[in-house]
């Protein structure tokens, strides 16, 4: 991948839109990139914080797991995204595991790096900020959502909340959600049991508010699924 590709790959990044030559040129200096295979890991939890990544393709699951080795998964990052944001200015470890999901190609620049490209570039520090803001307003919402809903109310959030991150409108107007997840790995992202999922899944397909494609895509009736929890 030379420097032109990546500059352009890295102006779609909604940090860098909008900079100039001139001031994309140290970004290029410092970026590298790589091709990460399904399955494998970028890095784990407790690793030292040395990159920031930036993902050209492919997908990537960020998850923690506790003492008993419980996964708990925090997000499906995809195309467009970056990643730890919590390494940004923090003298830190590696929060959370970041493992490959799909074939994915990642730039990434060493973070101490970056925090000094930033200090320079005071208007890109407020573009991450806004980035940052998003990324908090999420998380408080999936905590009012674990505080205030029953395990019913918060499958069918999560299920909007991956139809509006993942979903592609179909011509009958229904969406499918084009990342597979497995019962499991949705259990994990709310903190409840494959089983509970299962049922409440079986649940949703009784009423037509969900089906799968025969590729195993769920197919989501986005209006009526909103309209069990309002």
């Amino acid at each position: 991948m030379n420097t032109q590709a990546i500059k352009e790959l890295l102006q779609r990044f909604p940090i860098f839109k909008g900079l100039t030559e001139e001031e994309m040129e140290p970004v290029l200096e410092l970026a590298k990139h790589r091709m990460y295979r399904s399955g494998s890991h970028i890095f784990m939890q407790g690793d030292p914080l040395t990159n920031v990544y930036f993902i050209h393709q492919g997908k990537v699951k960020i998850y923690k797991t506790d003492l008993n080795g419980k996964e708990q998964i925090v997000n499906v990052l995809q195309r467009g995204d970056m990643f730890p944001h919590q390494g940004f200015f923090r003298q830190d470890d590696c929060p959370a595991h970041a493992e490959v999901v799909e074939d994915a190609i990642l730039i990434y620049i060493p973070i101490h790096m970056f925090e000094n490209f930033l200090i320079t570039h005071p208007e890109i520090c407020v573009k991450l900020f806004r980035v940052l803001g998003d990324i908090i307003v999420d998380l408080q919402g999936r905590l009012e959502e674990k505080i205030l809903l029953n395990t019913y109310e918060q499958i069918i959030k999560l299920l909007l909340r991956l139809t509006k991150n993942y979903g592609k409108e179909l011509e009958d107007g229904t969406i499918r959600i084009t990342t597979q997840f497995t019962n499991r790995e949705l259990a994990n992202m709310i903190g409840s049991s494959r089983e509970t999922v299962s049922r409440t899944l079986t649940q949703l397909k009784k009423k037509d508010l969900i089906s799968t494609d025969e590729n195993g895509y769920f197919i989501i009736d986005f209006e009526e699924l909103h309209g069990e929890i309002v």
